[in-house]
């Protein structure tokens, strides 16, 4: 099986998307061929589509971006639509891993729907999504997913995924937070935003200044 993990997030270095598909890719069949792809930018070369082409599976991780998906990962996807339907690929099964900076991964269904529409538009089969709460906490586990504490549930759902990649089989998608309570995580939130305001230079009631 040859599955293409393509990273759909803007960031050059570490990402909560980066962190999903490494874990995921740990979970997968050990036979498999993976090549993995960086979309940081709105435009995928000819190399790349061929290889993806090429491949059984697709697995995307993205950031939520204003309730759907980044622009410059939508203008790769018109690319890549074009690509498919001139060479009439077909048959390949896509999956979208989405996290946002939310408590609840429910916020993600809306690009979740887009990536379907998308599938849909390009001849390709859709497998199942995940939409994962608490994506700004991911990166600093820095792949160290171990099935407990606070991403359990984001754990259960990707050994989800990883069956039905192996499978080619489609499923529900998947919705998740994290295993501690709303509260805590705003609180980490709010802490996490005063840290940046100090490292800038800047005093806390500065956010509030007006343009």
């Amino acid at each position: 099986m040859k599955i293409a993990l393509i990273n759909g997030s803007p960031k050059v270095k570490t990402s909560a998307s980066a962190f999903l598909l490494t874990s995921l890719k740990g979970i997968l069949p050990d036979d498999a061929e993976f090549n993995e792809f960086k979309f940081n930018t709105a435009k995928v070369n000819g190399s790349d589509l061929e290889k993806i082409a090429d491949a059984d599976v697709l697995i995307f991780a993205f950031p939520l971006y204003v309730d759907a998906i980044p622009s410059h990962l939508l203008n790769c996807l018109y690319q890549m639509e074009t690509y498919f339907r001139t060479i009439e690929v077909t048959g390949i099964r896509v999956f979208a891993l989405v996290n946002c900076g939310f408590y609840e991964g429910h916020q993600g269904s809306i690009a979740l729907e887009i990536m379907k529409n998308w599938c849909s538009k390009a001849k390709m089969e859709w497998g199942q999504g995940i939409g994962i709460g608490g994506g700004g906490m991911l990166a600093s586990f820095e792949g160290n997913l171990k099935g407990q504490g606070p991403i359990k549930n984001l754990w259960d759902a990707l050994n989800r995924v990883a069956v039905n990649v192996s499978d080619h089989h489609e499923e529900d998608d998947i919705y998740t937070v994290p295993n501690f309570p709303r509260a805590m995580y705003a609180l980490g939130g709010n802490m996490g935003w005063r840290r940046q305001i100090k490292e800038n230079g800047l005093k806390q009631k500065d956010l509030y200044k007006n343009k």
